[in-house]
């Protein structure tokens, strides 16, 4: 299942589905469904993994008439980031692609060393912004604005000390999201700065379950930069996949229902480039990931 978080003119945020290439209001449907369902993602993660399944049996035994009642075409919505605050910061994890461990090396202060653990970032909740709006850089902090598409998982279940083998047990769903990152913000080694400034998350179109992604771990992912691409790889490329994610940083805290884990970028960055390149005003920047979506957004400098 497909889902999203949008606004019509007349609404505020609303959780909703695609179904038959509309959006189908997930409240709506719960009432028509006799089965209450909740207006926002977090609720609906909340609900547990289980729920989707109970949902996709619902559609197929929905009346069309009635699912048309509370339908809406795309041109009558905005579609909003798939959780617009999460409840914690989003857990970033660098260095997670071997070619980008060594276009790091080149170019920035990382000994091109393979991790042996995997390297722990995050990013606050005000990170976070929908496809369709604007990448703020701030010239007073940085002239190097660099790009990084991402596939993010959402956790659907608490965790601690969760093995590797039942890892995907906890994975609710995906999205992609661009790491936004201000090369010359970071600090004596730490990157919250360089990471963490708003709108530095670019995330969504859409938060897919993970029963419609057969392979996680095969899924390709690029970006583009005014129409011109600038990464392209797949996610078996993972130095860490996901089962060692989750098994790594649920021994270190525990996991809980709607947290966020942006897995790691491959090569591509313009940091990485020679010369490099970073982003300016006006610039758009396009992310793709395979089974999700793209996320659009322009570079606004203020």
């Amino acid at each position: 299942m497909k889902l999203l978080t949008y606004k019509t003119q007349i609404s505020e945020s609303r959780l909703g589905f695609i179904h038959n290439n509309q959006v189908v209001d997930m409240e709506d449907f719960g009432d028509i469904s006799n089965f209450p369902l909740p207006d926002s993602m977090l609720e609906l993660i909340d609900m547990g993994i289980e729920v989707i399944e109970e949902i996709n049996s619902l559609v197929e035994d929905a009346n069309p008439a009635e699912l048309a009642e509370i339908s809406y075409s795309f041109d009558e919505i905005t579609i909003h980031a798939p959780i617009e605050k999460p409840r914690k910061n989003i857990i970033g994890i660098g260095l997670n692609y071997t070619e980008h461990v060594a276009e790091s090396a080149r170019t920035l202060d990382t000994t091109g060393k393979l991790p042996q653990k995997p390297i722990i970032f995050s990013k606050p909740p005000t990170t976070v912004t929908g496809t369709n709006t604007e990448i703020i850089k701030n010239s007073k902090l940085t002239e190097q604005l660099d790009w990084e598409v991402e596939l993010a998982v959402i956790i659907g279940k608490k965790g601690k000390y969760v093995p590797k083998e039942t890892a995907m047990d906890y994975v609710f769903g995906y999205t992609v999201i661009n790491d936004i990152s201000a090369r010359d913000c970071r600090r004596e080694g730490q990157w919250i700065v360089s990471k963490g400034q708003d709108t530095f998350a670019p995330m969504g179109p859409y938060l897919v379950t993970k029963d419609e992604i057969e392979n996680p771990h095969n899924l390709n992912l690029s970006l583009t930069v005014n129409g011109i691409e600038k990464q392209n790889s797949n996610t078996q490329f993972l130095l860490f996949n996901i089962n060692d994610l989750i098994n790594d940083l649920s021994t270190v805290f525990t996991l809980e229902p709607g947290d966020i884990i942006a897995t790691g970028t491959p090569s591509g960055v313009g940091a990485g480039r020679s010369p490099q390149e970073w982003l300016y005003d006006g610039d758009v920047v396009e992310c793709i990931v395979e089974g999700i979506g793209t996320i659009r957004n322009v570079v606004k400098e203020i």
